[in-house]
């Protein structure tokens, strides 16, 4: 456990974190977030993503502070990988009480009218089949072991008006739905599947990411996001985290299925 934290809300357990990598930019993403926070609790964390420089960087602030972490290179956007992935967790950390799904994709999206069927084809394979294969993999070894718990980076998107988002949308709905399709049929396996909505946060994907593309300021982008939320600001990475770290933790142990936003009251302005 990290020096300083004595909760210990992970404590013994052992965490994967899928994503756990993120883009460049001034903030942090929710998957390194989501990696520090649950180190700090206790959890021993294997960090997997295919850009090996930045999710080594994540395992170097991990280890930085006191936790434990192991590193995966991996893409997972084939069976054969996520197949990979489950077996090699397994062997790593000897038991997988909590898989955590951070990776997403956007680039390229567009109205429906104008979207380019390869880009629809990248977008769900990531966000909504690779998700399904992830734990398609992991829940035979949570099953056998007797529990667990899944946290899925679904998005506000998925519910609400999405401008010109069309895969991302179809594929965060995706995602709601196969959360919960997996709590249902493995409740009575002792396996919890929550799905967590973030809303317009200031994270580099979402932020320096646009403000490369468009060519704007990072300042301008994020406050034209930030005016969007009831509360009058972007989220941050951590606000992720924390919400992961709940349902991640014994003290949801009664609660699967949820789709939780943490979004400033944006889905409170729905209909």
């Amino acid at each position: 456990m990290i020096a300083g934290m004595s909760d210990g809300r992970l404590a013994n357990k052992t965490a994967v974190i899928v994503g756990a990598g993120q883009t460049e930019g001034e903030t942090i993403g929710n998957g390194r977030a989501t990696a520090l926070v649950f180190a700090r609790e206790g959890a021993r964390v294997l960090l997997v993503d295919r850009d090996e420089p930045s999710v080594r960087e994540t395992a170097r602030l991990v280890a930085e502070q006191g936790g434990d972490a192991e590193v995966m290179v991996l893409d997972i956007a084939t069976e054969d990988a996520c197949r990979t992935l489950a077996s090699s967790a397994q062997e790593t950390l000897g038991h997988v009480d909590v898989l955590h799904n951070n990776v997403g994709i956007g680039a390229g999206d567009a109205a429906p009218h104008r979207l380019e069927e390869e880009v629809w084809d990248r977008i769900l394979d990531v966000n909504a089949k690779a998700m399904w294969l992830t734990c398609k993999h992991v829940v035979p070894i949570m099953r056998e072991q007797g529990g667990g718990a899944i946290v899925n980076i679904s998005s506000v998107a998925s519910l609400a008006a999405a401008g010109n988002l069309t895969a991302y949308k179809v594929s965060k709905a995706a995602v709601n739905a196969l959360t919960h399709t997996l709590a249902i049929t493995n409740a009575r396996h002792g396996i919890r599947v929550n799905a967590v909505l973030p809303g317009l946060m200031d994270t580099p994907m979402a932020v320096d990411a646009m403000a490369r593309a468009t060519g704007q300021a990072r300042e301008a982008v994020a406050d034209a996001r930030a005016q969007l939320v009831p509360m009058g600001h972007q989220g941050t990475a951590w606000d992720v985290a924390h919400a992961a770290l709940y349902l991640a933790s014994d003290e949801a142990a009664f609660v699967t299925g949820v789709l939780l936003p943490v979004d400033g009251g944006q889905l409170a302005r729905v209909g």
